[in-house]
């Protein structure tokens, strides 16, 4: 086995702790006790010179009392407005967490993991630094480093941990874990995606017959789909989405498979800066691959199964219900002007998605809905209602159509200045009530 990622050295880690959120007061907590160790992602991620999101730590007890000491010594200087950081405690698992705005430190007492059926939440006891590691997902991420007592600094792993961290594999821990938690199966897209690094053939067939004989219908909706909206939101998230769709999980959900991966990169290269990416490969991920021209339609029944949020539904909706039918009236608008109001307040994942399935059949719009994704959504007037209604127009439908006036005036170039938006306003003709022309 080759390696490809360089390890760095204990010291180097112990090193970098000091110098991230929270590292300092954890260095010094673990002074006065002898059983405090980091562990998992964050030993994985320091080992391998990357920054960790956060600082995993496990204790042989009392973890609420260092969650406590931590939140109490943190500087003032990194709390809001320098007020105290409460621990939040977790008593079925032995574990707290300490957040605050700088950083997060969850704190956990070692422990042994069983479960009761597969999927089903485990039960937990008292562990040794043996149990816990095995207790874990991937090699990778069974790697404790004690920052306290006679092993301080001192590498613990399950076998073959740090050989898979160096080849850049990854390793399921055991031949049932998948069955236990189904979970594992999208933290394993995940990891992949994010730490570039390669699923270990047995890995991947042990994941893919997981989910092939129907384990991720032992685990609640609510726990897939959040581990759904996490795959997307990794830096990579369109990776993730992939890998998900590779182990078989898209198809076993009754997402759109195979994923049309090319049309969300697409469309990702289209996002605005201030768009949300991980919406829309949530939507590329819901819609269903047609070939006879209808308007697909979310499934809201497998997003409430999920546990969507309304507004989440709502938004996912929103694009596959808008971006395939967006192009043609835009091409049609007899001006960019009335082009872009046909696109004004549509969400610009609505827009970006409808740019890339327009471009893909050769519509003549996508140079339209770019530059309104570029610079049209931007444009503003320096007038507004009250503007209108001083200068005598009467309350109703008519404001808004002559406010639309001014917007196509100032976006053609004949409306400058404030005034001349008013005027463009003032002077547009209503024609049956709807529609205007200046």
């Amino acid at each position: 086995m080759t390696p490809t990622h360089p390890i760095q050295s204990v010291e180097h880690v112990l090193d970098r702790l000091t110098g991230l959120p929270g590292g300092p007061e954890l260095l010094a907590q673990a002074r006065g006790r002898e059983d405090v160790a980091l562990v998992g992602g964050a030993v994985r991620d320091l080992l391998l010179g990357h920054w960790p999101r956060e600082l995993d730590v496990t204790v042989a007890g009392d973890a609420p009392g260092l969650a406590r000491a931590l939140a109490a010594s943190l500087s003032p200087s990194e709390r809001a407005y320098g007020h105290p950081v409460e621990p939040t405690l977790h008593d079925r698992f032995g574990t707290a967490s300490v957040a605050w705005d700088y950083g997060r430190i969850d704190v956990a007492e070692r422990r042994s993991e069983t479960y009761p059926a597969p999927g089903a939440l485990p039960d937990v006891g008292p562990g040794s630094f043996e149990d816990d590691l095995a207790r874990r997902d991937f090699t990778v991420n069974a790697i404790a480093l004690p920052l306290a007592g006679p092993d301080r600094g001192e590498l613990r792993s399950v076998e073959g941990a740090l050989e898979d961290l160096r080849a850049g594999t990854l390793r399921v821990l055991h031949e049932r874990s998948f069955i236990d938690d189904p979970t594992r199966v999208l933290r394993l897209a995940r990891y992949a995606a994010r730490l570039r690094f390669e699923i270990e053939p047995h890995t991947r067939a042990l994941a893919r017959a997981a989910v092939e004989t129907g384990a991720l219908d032992t685990v609640s909706g609510g726990r897939i789909g959040a581990e759904l909206w996490l795959a997307v939101r990794e830096p990579d998230g369109l990776a993730a989405l992939c890998a998900l769709d590779a182990l078989g999980v898209l198809a076993a959900l009754g997402l759109s498979s195979p994923l049309d991966a090319a049309l969300a990169r697409d469309a990702l290269a289209l996002l605005p800066g201030d768009g949300r990416p991980d919406l829309l490969l949530i939507a590329s991920a819901f819609a269903p691959a047609r070939s006879d021209g209808d308007t697909p339609r979310a499934p809201l029944e497998l997003m409430a199964r999920l546990e969507f949020t309304r507004e989440e539904m709502r938004l996912v909706q929103e694009v596959l219900a808008c971006a395939p039918s967006l192009a043609e009236p835009v091409a049609r608008a007899p001006s960019d002007a009335i082009a872009y109001a046909i696109v004004d307040g549509r969400a610009p994942e609505t827009v970006a998605l409808a740019t890339a399935l327009a471009a893909r059949a050769s519509e003549p719009a996508p140079e339209r809905l770019r530059e309104w994704l570029a610079t049209q959504r931007h444009v503003r007037l320096e007038i507004d209602g009250s503007d209108l209604l001083a200068a005598g127009v009467g309350e109703g439908p008519e404001v808004g159509m002559r406010l639309a006036a001014a917007l196509a005036a100032k976006r053609e170039g004949r409306a400058p200045d404030r005034a001349a938006e008013l005027r463009a306003a003032l002077d547009a003709e209503l024609v049956e009530g709807r529609s205007i022309q200046t």
